[in-house]
């Protein structure tokens, strides 16, 4: 746990999930930057609540906690830090959580941004702010040097107008753009797309990930699926529980639902870009067109998962955590995955060869077999209480 020390007080603050030995800070000095200006200039402005986007850990709303902020975010576990820390803290405000996929409320006189990973994320979220600000707006985006390029500069010229930046302070730096942009703009999301090889038709929210393309791992994961899954003949004769971990748009359990028409099929993520994309993808690609017979979850791993013992888990895990490169969120999932399934069940995973996660899961498992391979991805499976 890391103190973050600020005008507006000290503030303890930690990344969920939590991880044993973590290194890594909730904050970073362009939170830092943000704060100290807005409260050095604009804090006239706080008379009204300010829109917050992207807040990883709640470091924002912790600094303006008595301003009744909003926070508009595409990760549940961003809104659970936040309401994490300010309990941390002792602090009894309650922010408006705002997920993604929902429209922010009336207009803001003030708004924050912190630039997200994903530039297709920033598009829908400029694009859909335009009905919330007004000319008199102050718009202030903040990221990490490295992580402003020109393209991010080129959106907000382009949906809100007059674009320019702060000087670099400690590697971190200021967009300022002034709502001068009197165009109409509607967000491009979600995007239709169209596997060939499936057949399938995805709509793709702006933040799930490979948005505009089927993305190569996927497309061999679903290979190896059509090809493996039928042999089960096990799961012919019964009504399997199936899992989609970290389900992304969910074309891997809607594929098991396909092959599987009897078996009951729980989507999880914990982007709500991802299961909006999800919910809409199963109820147009499933024979049953009802999605009363599916569940779909906005969890970390399978925290928030409570349905019956899974048969089966099948899961692409990220390697990343917004800008944060590791493996923890993979290794949460595995584990989680060992202690749900039942006696035999199985956790299905496409990973790139260089990961090596045949070893975490084989430590997990005591076993795992390789089902496919190429150049760049394995397929692996690993049993649980396997004889």
């Amino acid at each position: 746990m890391e103190t973050l020390n600020i005008r507006s007080g000290e503030f303890q603050l930690e990344r969920l999930p939590k991880i044993k030995n973590d290194t890594l800070r909730g904050w970073d000095a362009a939170d830092e930057l943000l704060i100290e200006t807005v409260l050095t200039d604009y804090s006239h402005l706080l008379v009204t609540p300010p829109l917050i986007a992207n807040d990883s850990f709640g470091a924002l709303a912790l600094a303006f906690n008595e301003y009744s902020v909003h926070s508009w975010s595409d990760s549940f576990i961003s809104h659970l830090a936040t309401t994490h820390n300010l309990s941390l803290n002792k602090i009894s405000a309650s922010p408006v959580l705002i997920p993604s996929t929902k429209e922010a409320e009336g207009k803001y006189d003030l708004v924050l941004i912190k630039i997200p990973k994903t530039l297709s994320l920033l598009e829908d979220q400029l694009c859909r702010l335009k009905p919330h600000i007004h000319p008199e707006t102050v718009i202030i985006g903040a990221a990490m040097s490295k992580h402003i390029h020109t393209s991010t500069l080129k959106l907000f010229e382009k949906i809100i107008g007059t674009t320019t930046t702060s000087r670099a302070t400690k590697k971190a730096r200021l967009i300022y753009a002034q709502n001068d942009q009197k165009n109409n703009v509607v967000s491009p999301y979600p995007k239709t797309i169209k596997d060939e090889s499936s057949g399938i038709n995805l709509q793709n929210f702006a933040n799930v990930f490979a948005n505009d393309h089927l993305d190569i791992g996927t497309r061999f994961f679903l290979e190896t699926i059509k090809k493996h899954l039928n042999q089960h003949g096990e799961y012919a004769e019964q009504a399997p529980n199936i899992i989609d971990l970290g389900c992304g748009n969910g074309i891997l359990g809607i594929a098991a639902k396909q092959l599987i028409p009897h078996a009951k099929i729980s989507f999880t993520d914990e982007s709500y870009a991802a299961i909006a994309s999800a919910k809409i993808n199963y109820s147009n690609e499933t024979i049953d067109k009802n999605t009363d017979d599916a569940e779909f979850l906005m969890s970390n791993s399978l925290d928030q998962y409570k349905g019956d013992t899974p048969d089966l888990i099948l899961c692409n895990p990220p390697f990343h955590q917004a800008h944060a490169v590791g493996d923890h969120i993979a290794w949460t999932m595995f584990k989680q995955s060992q202690q749900k399934l039942q006696k035999n069940g199985e956790l299905w995973v496409v990973g790139n060869r260089h990961l090596a996660y045949h070893i975490k899961l084989k430590k997990l498992f005591g076993n795992c077999q390789t089902v496919a391979s190429n150049k760049k991805f394995v397929i692996l499976v690993a049993t649980k209480n396997k004889k």
